[in-house]
């Protein structure tokens, strides 16, 4: 599963565990943390526990989560609610209505912004989930955006959560340590366990059984055990805050010497996944009929439980991502389920399996409907959570009747790779699950996703506290009024930028064409052909006129010229930003046109080398200027170098580590690696290119060090070699690889291309007037 964002949704079944924490502790030390001028001023009661909350085993009646807002004594916001994660729902009804302010992914928390004494309201205010359970993650998110996370990343997105109402977060930072330690006991080596376990930046496909084994070195211990101290942490703070996470199982992925330690085990080697080379990948599956699997099931559990506590008996577990079972028969197809889920009820008899259904999208040819139906088959409909994982594009639900009965969950997938063109489909995402939640046969329970395009996820929780499809119109108004708080006045541009965006952009309705977010061209390994009009879940096309954007674009930037303050005022210069990259994205497309128009010189209509050397030269051009662009807004998410930075900064964290020691040279050679990983995945996605430019970014400093270079030679090649009428030139191809290749094993900083630090001085006013003044035809001036 190569994409990224999470997954958010509702869960109308589910467990409950003893030790759910049923306390107003976390909502209080959350307003210690982002409202700390504030901590006197909320007074939170928790009622009485909605039914469920105290089971110890499956639930299918728990109670949807409650809270009611009002006014207290001298000036007090009294929050109540049937639940802590109700609590926290109430406290950001409570600041987005009246005081306008909230928390963000990538500018953090504005909460502090709330005045010194609190407005009243109105009048007691009511809120009610429409569904039990809010969950949130994609599994890969873990891999392309949390990867290098640190737990001050970590802290602002569990408080981003609480505040969203999720209550069901997938948690498996870590995974590797207690399957380590598994394995050892079971009698495999420590070289065993190396060639199986995977780099930083991709251990969600290992953990998938796509991958195996790391490319460029072999992963480090200190990484295995810093990443366990920190999912300690992780699933503390979300217990703390009345989550219940969602935790790792033992999937059955072993290493490939499993036949010499037990030379009766039942396995099969999987199938090569996106032409990795064999070292790499035809993972080893320990079949779950096997009475190894059921023994080690049981040591994973066990470990973990004893690690994190018994926080939660929900199981994340995928076999078949991106890789078709052994046998299509139907007994073996439900063998396998039975096996795995009487493996987890052996180790924890409260388990329930959720299940990813994106398997059954991605590999539809194989999974036809009687295949889903015995896999499902295998076990009880209330033991297994399916989520419906591209709801909002390519639906499973339907066609396999709600999954023959087991509780699903609509989530919206989005993006894939954390690409970061502006898109979505915000009718889809609040229309459809409500008709979803509401359809007669429909065993749904849920909705969700995360990265860039924050607003779509946004309206999409908030979706899950409204009995009724959400008004986009009225919801992008006061996203707005609450994003921009602290400006003196907010211009009216702003709104009527968001509208023209809310209506085009953020509207795609033409999913047989494109449905997730839209990879720009220049992200792509160049050509004379095949860069243009792809659909699909990776497209480049673009699904509105691009002159609507730069529109948007106008009354946006037009607004801060109104009122001045918004230019220190980082939600406006990070939307600025973003918008601006996205206008000059798109204007690269006719250039690209009309270079590759001028230097086919096999058509003299249109051939012309002076033409095509100076479009050229504007290609090349418009890239620096969108990399300067983003390296002037100062955000950090724009930047190729705080993605390697937080990388590399995992190499000396030893924090919670007992006894650890470590050397300068040992520090400088993993943080070398971890750099690796970090650039690779980006890039060429494996160690030659397996899936080049699947998780390309927009960053400052990528595009100047490695599109710019890229698109250079395309230039030189195109201009001075013989290209085929296909795109195909051998000479470029070669030449190509090999400078991505070594831009693999680069060090930040030390390149020429990569020194550059921007001047403090440096405003992102300045510089956008100046790339405005170079492309005034690009942005409508």
């Amino acid at each position: 599963m190569r994409f990224s964002l999470a997954t958010i949704g509702f869960l109308a079944v589910g467990v409950v565990n003893a030790a759910q924490n049923l306390s107003t502790a976390g909502v209080e030390a959350l307003v210690q943390r982002r409202l700390p001028n504030n901590v006197n001023d909320f007074v939170f009661t928790l009622n009485s526990p909605p039914s469920g909350y105290a089971a110890t085993g499956n639930t299918t009646d728990k109670a949807n989560d409650e809270y009611s807002v009002s006014n207290g004594h001298n000036g007090t916001i009294n929050i109540a609610g049937n639940s802590p994660i109700a609590l926290a729902s109430g406290l950001r009804w409570y600041m987005t209505n009246y005081i306008r302010v909230d928390i963000y992914w990538f500018i953090g928390s504005r909460l502090h912004l709330a005045p010194q004494i609190l407005p009243k309201v109105n009048a007691t205010y009511q809120g009610s989930s429409i569904v039990p359970w809010r969950y949130h993650f994609n599994t890969v998110t873990f891999s392309y955006t949390a990867a290098f996370w640190s737990w001050e990343d970590w802290e602002l997105e569990l408080d981003w959560l609480a505040l969203r109402g999720v209550n069901l977060p997938l948690a498996w930072v870590g995974y590797e340590k207690v399957l380590i330690e598994v394995l050892l006991e079971a009698g495999f080596t420590q070289s065993d366990v190396a060639t199986c376990l995977s780099g930083p930046a991709f251990q969600s496909w290992n953990r998938f059984g796509n991958i195996q084994g790391s490319w460029g070195g072999d992963l480090p211990m200190q990484w295995v055990d810093s990443q366990y101290a920190l999912q300690k942490q992780i699933v503390s703070r979300m217990v703390e805050l009345g989550m219940t996470p969602v935790l790792p199982a033992f999937t059955g992925f072993v290493p490939y010497q499993v036949g010499k330690h037990y030379p009766n085990a039942s396995f099969v080697n999987g199938s090569q996944w996106n032409a990795f080379p064999a070292q790499y990948t035809n993972v080893t599956f320990l079949e779950p009929f096997d009475p190894l699997f059921t023994t080690l099931q049981k040591s994973f559990i066990s470990k973990q439980a004893a690690a994190y506590g018994n926080v939660s008996s929900i199981y994340t577990l995928d076999q078949y991502n991106e890789n078709n079972p052994y046998s299509g028969d139907l007994t073996y197809l439900q063998n396998v389920t039975s096996n795995t889920i009487a493996s987890l009820k052996i180790a924890d008899p409260n388990a329930v399996w959720m299940l990813q259904g994106w398997l059954f999208y991605s590999s539809a040819t194989f999974w036809t409907n009687d295949r889903i139906k015995a896999y499902l088959g295998g076990v009880k409909n209330s033991d297994m959570i399916v989520l419906d994982l591209f709801s909002e594009s390519q639906p499973q639900w339907q066609r396999t009747n709600s999954y023959y009965g087991k509780p699903w969950i609509w989530c919206e997938l989005h993006d894939y790779g954390g690409n970061m063109g502006l898109y979505g489909q915000v009718e889809n995402v609040t229309v459809n699950p409500i008709q979803a939640l509401a359809n007669t046969s429909s065993t749904m329970i849920g909705m969700g996703g995360q990265e860039g395009n924050e607003i779509m996820y946004d309206i999409l929780l908030d979706q899950a506290w409204s009995k009724h499809p959400l008004n986009s119109d009225t919801y992008f108004h006061d996203w707005v009024t609450s994003r921009y708080h602290g400006a003196a006045s907010l211009p009216v541009g702003l709104y009527k930028a968001w509208e023209t965006m809310r209506s085009t952009v953020y509207n795609n309705t033409q999913i047989d064409i494109a449905n997730a977010v839209t990879k720009s061209i220049f992200e792509l390994a160049p050509n004379t052909t095949g860069l243009l009009n792809r659909t699909g879940h990776h497209p480049t096309t673009i699904q509105y006129n691009t002159t609507v954007l730069i529109a948007a674009w106008k009354d946006f930037y037009g607004a801060a010229l109104q009122e001045p303050s918004l230019w220190d005022n980082t939600a406006y210069t990070f939307d600025l930003t973003d918008i601006t990259r996205q206008v000059l994205a798109n204007a690269f497309y006719p250039v690209y046109i009309s270079f590759v128009a001028a230097a086919n010189n096999t058509n003299n209509a249109t051939y012309s080398r002076t033409t095509a050397i100076n479009v050229g030269a504007q290609m090349i051009s418009l890239l620096s200027d969108i990399d300067s662009v983003l390296a002037a807004s100062g955000h950090p998410s724009f930047t190729l170098a705080n993605w390697i930075a937080s990388a590399r900064a995992w190499a000396s964290s030893t924090s919670n580590l007992p006894d650890t020691t470590t050397t300068s040279s040992t520090i400088s050679q993993t943080a070398a690696f971890y750099e690796y990983n970090a650039r690779n995945q980006i890039t060429l996605w494996g160690p030659t290119g397996q899936i080049s430019d699947y998780a390309s970014k927009q960053w400052a400093g990528l595009i100047s060090s490695y599109y710019v270079p890229r698109w250079e030679m395309f230039v030189d090649y195109t201009l001075n070699s013989s290209t085929a009428a296909n795109g195909a030139n051998a000479a470029l191809a070669k030449s190509l690889l090999a400078f991505e290749e070594n831009w693999q094993t680069q060090v930040w900083g030390e390149s020429e291309e990569e020194s550059y630090v921007v001047p403090e001085a440096a405003r992102l006013t300045s510089e956008i007037a100046r790339v405005v003044g170079c492309w005034p035809n690009v942005f409508g001036r």
